[in-house]
């Protein structure tokens, strides 16, 4: 299996790794059973990614994610939180074992131009690869809170994938990513919450990852102005600017 060359000088490249996931179908999400999509979502990733290195200053654009391990299912019962009291029982549809290599960059955040004096490329990427070396910054978890994981660096292709050659495994059209307002690159979604969704495959175990603002079937969710850091344009530089505990 070829695997093509990272384009990006600061290029993260790391391993997840779960016992269990749940990237939740969105179809199930209002129910009491929870069903999971059979791979993981940009979200789902973008926010592993977090966990172990995020500064709005910045934002993570993953370009692509390879399935390590087989894709299997497994049905727990668990008891939701049932606010009108009483006890409820429900059956979430979990993957089980999952390992996957994921490669991705960081750009700068546009929409942030007063932290621009904090745009050091060399300072991000070399902390960023300390964080994921050190097993994130938070908790890891696989898109549910109950889905803990573990992060570590990886050379991306390297190793044999389950799905190494399995040729092109397509899947329906499932939930992409989200987009925030201070996240958003074009006029359209500016001072929105947009939620989008996409029509994946997989080709040999990889899965090359579009930016959610290339999404061809997006939804504004809601209105969301921007929450910006600091008085001054490009002169973000630390805690003194947010006396009175909120931002600008």
């Amino acid at each position: 299996m070829v695997i093509s060359e990272a384009t990006h000088r600061n290029t993260v490249e790391f391993e997840v790794r779960g016992e269990y996931a749940l990237f939740t179908d969105v179809l199930t999400r209002s129910g009491a059973e929870k069903c999971s999509y059979m791979i993981p979502t940009y979200e789902a990733l973008k926010g592993v990614l977090q966990s172990a290195y995020m500064k709005p200053t910045l934002t993570w654009v993953l370009d692509n994610v390879r399935v390590m391990n087989p894709i299997y299912t497994i049905r727990k019962g668990m008891r939701p939180i049932n606010y009108g009291g009483g006890n409820d029982l429900a059956y979430y549809t979990y993957l089980k074992d999952v390992r996957y290599q994921v490669r991705a960059h960081f750009e700068w955040n546009e929409n942030h131009p007063e932290l621009a004096a904090d745009r050091c490329e060399n300072k991000h990427h070399n902390v960023a690869k300390r964080m994921i070396e050190r097993g994130g910054r938070r908790d890891i978890f696989l898109g549910t809170r109950e889905c803990g994981a573990d992060i570590k660096p990886c050379v991306f292709g390297e190793g044999e994938g389950y799905y190494d050659h399995s040729g092109n495994i397509s899947y329906n059209l499932m939930y992409y990513a989200m987009i925030y307002a201070d996240q958003a690159e074009k006029d359209e979604d500016r001072g929105q919450m947009t939620v989008c969704f996409w029509n994946p495959t997989m080709k040999n175990g990889v899965i090359n990852l579009i930016r959610p603002s290339e999404c061809t079937v997006k939804r504004h969710i809601k209105k969301m102005p921007i929450k910006y850091f600091g008085n001054e344009i490009g002169n973000f530089i630390g805690l003194e600017e947010f006396e009175g505990g909120e931002f600008l």
